[in-house]
């Protein structure tokens, strides 16, 4: 075997055993519920966060702003868990401008950048939250969106290296293929018909793994905007971990709208029942 070739298994042997870990947690936490479960969600959320402000801030790792952040997050999640999502949602807007704010007058090229990082890192979080909250449905609503989006992850990532083709988005993700998009697009949509017991769930499977895909997207340009590869070397093999999430928490959030819109207050019902 070569050294190229050897090389190319170690790295790959490194991303499947990272993750199978955090897929262990996620699933473990996922089937646990409660507080257990929203504090595995916050972490991952805050630790986006500053991922995003760690860009934001042209590379500093500025605490005073990572640590108001950090603290507006945990201030939402906590209202959402105590059934107080109104409240949570003026802790973000009001949040937002106050990052804005001292992200100015710490020198962020972009103030408007470092507040944004709030909304999105709240998208980690609440809607999966509000999903696993919803009684009897909310452990398979999680499941059946974990199979959506790993599906999608790595079915687009074997099938896009594996056939190759013509490129999804060259500017921005210049290794991502339609081969790939297509390949994990019909996985993740046979993956959420076979969890959710529903032909509905196949379509719904289909629209949010692409949905997932357009968030992988969406933080592709935003490190192309500031020249980084990685979010940061926190996860072997993988990055950051918004580069982990950052397809998740596109799919949570539009899951959540389509139980909303579907059964109201009930958006795990609405999400998976039909």
């Amino acid at each position: 075997m070569s050294s190229a070739a050897k090389a190319n298994w170690s790295d790959l042997s490194i991303r499947i055993a990272s993750a199978v870990v955090m897929a262990g947690l996620a699933l473990a936490t996922a089937w646990a519920g409660g507080i257990l479960f929203v504090a595995f969600w916050l972490l991952a959320a805050a630790a986006v966060l500053c991922e995003w402000l760690f860009l934001t801030m042209a590379g500093r790792r500025d605490w005073p702003v990572a640590g108001l952040g950090v603290a507006l997050l945990a201030a939402a999640t906590m209202l959402v868990y105590g059934g107080r999502g109104g409240a949570a949602l003026l802790v973000l807007a009001a949040g937002a401008a106050a990052l804005a704010g001292l992200g100015r007058l710490r020198g962020a090229p972009q103030p408007w950048l470092v507040a944004a990082g709030l909304p999105y890192a709240a998208c980690v979080v609440l809607p999966v939250t509000l999903l696993r909250l919803d009684d009897p449905h909310g452990m398979r609503a999680v499941f059946v969106l974990f199979a959506i989006v790993w599906g999608s992850d790595v079915l687009a990532y074997f099938t896009g290296r594996t056939l190759g083709g013509p490129k999804l988005w060259p500017r921005v993700s210049p290794k991502k293929t339609w081969s790939g998009f297509i390949g994990g697009t019909l996985f993740a949509a046979l993956a959420a018909g076979l969890v959710g017991g529903s032909l509905v769930l196949v379509a719904l499977g289909a629209i949010l793994a692409a949905v997932s895909q357009g968030g992988d997207l969406l933080e592709s340009a935003l490190k192309r905007r500031f020249d980084a590869k990685d979010a940061s070397q926190l996860i072997p093999g993988h990055g950051g971990v918004m580069d982990r999430l950052d397809g998740f928490l596109a799919a949570a959030l539009a899951a959540l709208l389509i139980g909303l819109a579907h059964a109201g207050l009930n958006p795990a019902q609405g999400f998976i029942v039909w």
